[in-house]
């Protein structure tokens, strides 16, 4: 007897490997786990207020596929602060930052696409195309003082028929931060070939300055575009507004797609909850100030993270420019999976394997720096004691 099956693309996609090590320190005591990208504080009060009151209100019905207009006017006004105007009719209100990628990818994708990814990537967005029958190519970051992009070699690979070009910048796991000028030179490529370019923007506010950048805001494609371009944004309130299991995102794309997507999503969630969409305006209105105190502690995070990492014999760790990750090498090692797995069991220490991002990323492990420094010290200090017992 042949028992039911999932369609064989569904079958050979990769199970997540940080899942799995969290999943072995589920039920241990005194594990600090810093293998997810979140951070260590709650939501702030008054965003989950504005919640409330609107559940008090009774806001429980359906909403517009597309959000309601208050949040996609909010969003507009938002994104237009920090890039060029953005007019509310091209924004679309998701049920995560995720569900947008999904979104993207099934209104743009066939069977059989190519897409290319800069890796080393959070593996949901190398795994989606894999999910509607495309062929992911990747072009792989270098290692070095901090991780680097050689832009020959993505234009090399963005050849024509390409579909989609997928870009994480500030980037998980690595940090990477493409600066504006490549930006420009990719944005002019891609309209000469007709490639989609799909930009997951979630980290954009957490950024570390530099002198080149807007202060509190990463380089954009938003920035430089013009609304016909093939050019869709995805964002999320999860990291910026402390906002991880909320379940809220949004979209930014042209308008000649907007329609079928509002289909796509009509057929996958419907809409986002209505209450929780009240707390979206909230956090966008008042919540610039949740935003600078939160970099202020991730930036104090990051470089102690980096200073007292790189003391550890055997550790390189790249200074990365945003986000809210180190992805750091471990000489001789080239099973991270095992590795992290036996710090949970016998250190006490969650961390995610570098294997999860990609084949590019065995060697590497990455740690979450949204913690205070006075956990993070006591991580550092049972990673020092681990590898000298080896």
């Amino acid at each position: 007897m042949r028992f039911p099956q999932a369609r064989p693309i569904v079958q050979q996609l990769g199970a997540s490997q940080i899942r799995e090590v969290a999943n072995a320190g589920i039920g241990l005591t005194d594990v600090l786990p810093f293998w997810f990208g979140e951070p260590d504080q709650v939501t702030p009060p008054f965003i989950r207020e504005a919640a409330k009151q609107a559940l008090d209100a009774g806001d429980t019905f359906y909403t517009h596929n597309y959000g309601i207009a208050p949040l996609r006017e909010a969003i507009a006004s938002y994104l237009s602060r920090l890039h060029q105007a953005i007019t509310p009719e091209r924004v679309a209100v998701t049920s995560s930052g995720v569900s947008a990628l999904m979104l993207v990818a099934q209104t743009l994708l066939n069977p059989g696409d190519r897409v290319v990814a800069v890796t080393p990537l959070w593996p949901n967005l190398i795994e989606i195309p894999k999910i509607l029958g495309a062929e992911v190519v990747k072009v792989v970051l270098e290692f070095g003082h901090s991780w680097e992009l050689d832009l020959q070699k993505l234009l090399d690979a963005l050849t024509p028929g390409t579909k989609m070009l997928m870009l994480n910048s500030p980037n998980n796991p690595t940090g990477w931060l493409m600066p504006r000028a490549q930006q420009e030179l990719v944005l002019a490529h891609c309209r000469r070939h007709g490639i989609w370019i799909l930009s997951d923007d979630v980290y954009e506010r957490l950024v570390y300055p530099e002198p080149s950048m807007q202060a509190g805001c990463a380089p954009s494609f938003l920035d430089i575009a013009v609304p016909e371009d093939r050019l869709i944004s995805t964002n999320s309130f999860s990291k910026a507004w402390l906002m991880t299991g909320w379940r809220l995102g949004w979209i930014v794309a042209p308008a000649s797609v907007m329609d079928d997507l509002g289909k796509l999503i009509e057929f996958n969630t419907s809409c986002a909850p209505g209450f929780i969409q009240r707390a979206g305006i909230t956090a966008l209105e008042q919540g610039e100030g949740v935003l600078h105190h939160t970099l202020s502690r991730y930036q104090a995070a990051r470089d102690f993270l980096y200073t007292h990492l790189n003391a550890l014999p055997g550790i390189t760790a790249p200074l990365p420019k945003g986000a809210m990750y180190l992805f750091f090498r471990v000489d001789g090692e080239n099973n991270t999976l095992d590795l992290c797995k036996r710090l949970v069991r016998e250190a006490g220490l969650g961390l995610a394997p570098g294997s999860a991002f990609g084949a590019e990323g065995e060697g590497y492990i990455r740690w979450c720096f949204a913690s205070s420094v006075e956990n993070l010290e006591l991580g550092v200090s049972r990673l020092k004691t681990y590898l000298a017992s080896q």
